[in-house]
């Protein structure tokens, strides 16, 4: 059974009281690059004021001063929290740095968003949605693309019940050439994996989603790593990446086993010898089937197979117009008790799922996931 979220009834009523009227003071922990996407969504957000930023890049703390006008601006997260005493925290650092951040904040009685995956393990979910419990704020991970038109259009589907029993479910992430050549992503000390725990996670959430969050229970994979540590010649969109520092897999092949019977398959690669890259779902279920993109319902009507694909969902699915929805069910959580989409919760059954493809690959068979 799929475990209840920290934002219930109460404390929705609860945080809907105190910031009425009120502007929501948040403030970054991690100043880098996805920050600044965050930064400028936020620009269209009255209700919301940046009140500081955290960051070890000296550099990046002089672009939230000149660029954004946050003039309170740290190296260390803990003397913010003290001084500042921000309403809530925006963490966008790496992904071994955001569990202790997010339990300190938590503590000091902030609300909390985290970037995607929530953490580097479970326990450290765990921790993390413990502390938002005691402290009694709301805790969300940034998993964006369950806010994308085709994912709620599917979700819908399947609550229509156009789906029944879900069996199968195929997730693909795929790049043929893309390792990212900026940041620590092939930095497994600091990330926690390569393709997997960085794209993957994302294709494999909303999928998840999609089939109502049942609870994983099993899992197998393996890793294979073949180029991103040796260096390259070969033109790609992102070359010369940092192959001395490469300890991440270049390819990552899973499967999850859910309580409910149901099988979840995921690839996952920053490189890989296919045509071209792949970022899709496709799902089987008793009554009907769906794929993600172009979104589709199979399905059986009137003595037919059925393909039905949407005339018109919402345009605004880029990039950015994501990182808007999910920032507003966060503000919305915060300010109005809003129901938050991608609850702890949601983070600590994605990062079970992450862990047990990793520990299978390394142990070389099937694990339990708890």
């Amino acid at each position: 059974m799929a475990e209840k979220s920290v934002g219930t009834d109460s404390l929705a009523m609860e945080t809907k009281k105190a910031y009425a009227g009120k502007k929501l003071r948040m403030a970054f922990i991690g100043c880098g690059g996805i920050a600044q996407t965050h930064l400028g969504v936020l620009q269209d957000f009255p209700e919301v004021e940046v009140v500081a930023g955290v960051d070890i890049v000296p550099d990046r703390l002089k672009v939230m001063e000149e660029k954004w006008g946050v003039r309170a601006v740290y190296a260390d997260w803990k003397k913010m929290l003290r001084e500042v005493r921000p309403d809530a925290v925006n963490i966008c650092t790496p992904n071994g740095v955001h569990a202790r951040p997010a339990i300190d904040a938590a503590a000091a009685g902030c609300h909390v968003l985290t970037e995607k995956p929530m953490a580097m393990n479970p326990v450290e979910c765990r921790r993390m949605i413990d502390a938002a419990r005691k402290a009694k704020v709301l805790l969300c991970v940034g998993f964006q693309f369950r806010y994308h038109p085709n994912t709620e259009y599917l979700v819908r589907a399947r609550e229509a019940g156009q789906f029944g029993k879900v069996m199968f479910v195929k997730c693909q992430a795929l790049r043929r050439r893309g390792i990212p050549n900026w940041g620590v992503f092939g930095r497994k000390h600091l990330q926690g994996g390569g393709p997997m725990i960085d794209i993957g996670v994302h294709v494999m959430e909303m999928a998840h989603y999609v089939m109502g969050s049942p609870a994983p229970v099993a899992a197998s994979g393996n890793t294979w790593t073949y180029m991103g540590n040796k260096k390259s010649d070969v033109v790609s969109m992102w070359p010369h990446w940092d192959h001395k520092t490469y300890t991440v897999e270049d390819l990552a092949i899973g499967q999850i086993r859910f309580d409910n019977g149901a099988i979840l398959q995921i690839e996952a690669s920053f490189v890989a010898h296919i045509e071209k890259d792949i970022w899709n779902f496709t799902l089987m279920g008793e009554k009907g089937g769906c794929r993600w993109d172009p979104p589709a319902v199979f399905t059986d009507s009137a003595g037919t197979m059925v393909n039905a694909a949407p005339a018109w969902l919402d345009p605004r699915a880029d990039f950015t117009a994501l990182f808007g929805y999910k920032l507003r069910n966060f503000v919305d959580g915060c300010l109005k008790g809003t129901p938050l989409r991608a609850p702890g919760e949601a983070g600590l059954a994605v990062q079970k799922m992450l862990d047990g493809v990793y520990r299978s690959a390394a142990a070389g068979k099937e694990v339990k996931i708890d």
